[in-house]
């Protein structure tokens, strides 16, 4: 099951008598989390029939005694377990989970790693007592369709280009990412469509200085718009971290270069290869053409070189704006 899906059953009370929600993106987890703490149980009832519980700070007696205790002037009881990786003898929780109380909800929240899978006993009656979700991080291309997909939710649009900027600038941080969402849909009317002077003034992204116009300038080789881009860049560092452009630029030169490798493909082929949207592909092809081979491998040496230096490594000081400026003077020698 997905998040969405758990999440579905929950509201529609279809409950199990254990979650058990583990892999490497906690976000999702997060959320199922949120909507079991927050709405199984009526605020009245919370008192003696809820109890969050720390991976680090118990153990699987305390575990199983508070989830054996019959409810108190409500249904069921609801008991979470909060960073349970951090757990010691995880497999102590076994006999519950053969057999857990059809009065509790257990809920088990084990991050950003995943049960040894030949534990087999375990797993076995997990899989036959509890709902399990098993995350994992999204791909960078992936995220652009999740900006999009929050937005729905939050009944406000979002278009492909400006889900594509917005997840360049604040990465795969998917909690960050649904904090600045957040922030758009309690500005913004229901069904109005995000625009760039939305995002500027509700996230702080320059609808003029961002990564991906930087590299819309470096894919048809304007010199001049590329050098006032990294200017403000280095003016406003805070939002603009050197090493998170390198990591963006290093990705979208390999695009180019997948390009090249991909010759004269279609649109829709080159757009799967890239792992990017279709609406995209053309883009990719039309600055692949401005660079030979040659001049992409070079791009990538001085991109590593760029790196090393914003690390501080052989660059004796130098600002930010000197290490774009020596970029930009030797991509385009």
């Amino acid at each position: 099951m997905t998040h969405s899906d758990i999440i579905k059953s929950l509201k529609a009370k279809k409950f199990s008598p254990i979650y058990f929600l583990q892999g490497e993106e906690s976000y999702f987890i997060d959320e199922v989390i949120n909507e079991i703490e927050h709405h199984i149980l009526e605020e009245t009832e919370k008192s003696f029939n809820q109890i969050v519980l720390y991976g680090k700070e118990c153990n699987a007696k305390q575990i199983v005694d508070q989830a054996m205790l019959y409810p108190m002037m409500a249904e069921r009881r609801v008991v979470i377990v909060k960073e349970a990786q951090y757990m010691s003898k995880f497999e102590a929780l076994l006999p519950y989970f053969q057999n857990p109380s059809p009065q509790t909800i257990l809920a088990i929240a084990h991050k950003h790693k995943k049960l040894d899978k030949r534990k087999k006993k375990l797993w076995d009656a997990l899989k036959k007592n509890a709902v399990i979700l098993e995350t994992k991080r999204l791909y960078d291309n992936q995220v652009p369709g999740f900006i999009s997909d929050l937005a729905k939710k939050k009944k406000i649009t979002i278009n492909q280009k400006l889900a594509f900027i917005i997840s360049e600038y604040l990465g795969s941080d998917l909690s960050k990412i649904s904090n600045e969402i957040d922030k758009l849909a309690l500005n913004l009317d229901a069904g109005e469509e995000v625009t760039a002077d939305h995002i500027q003034e509700y996230i702080g992204i320059s609808k003029d200085y961002n990564v991906f116009e930087l590299q819309k300038a470096l894919g048809s080789k304007n010199k001049s718009r590329c050098y006032q881009i990294i200017k403000y860049f280095s003016e406003n560092e805070k939002a603009h971290p050197i090493q998170m452009n390198i990591g963006a630029l290093y990705n979208y030169f390999n695009k180019l270069f997948l390009v090249k490798k991909f010759g004269k493909s279609d649109s829709r082929t080159i757009a799967s290869k890239l792992r990017i949207s279709p609406f995209f592909a053309g883009e990719y092809t039309a600055a692949a053409s401005k660079y030979s081979l040659p001049e992409l491998r070079n791009a990538f040496l001085l991109l590593h070189e760029m790196d090393k230096r914003s690390k501080g490594v052989d660059s004796r000081s130098m600002k930010s704006l000197a290490i774009y400026q020596e970029f930009l003077f030797k991509l385009f020698s």
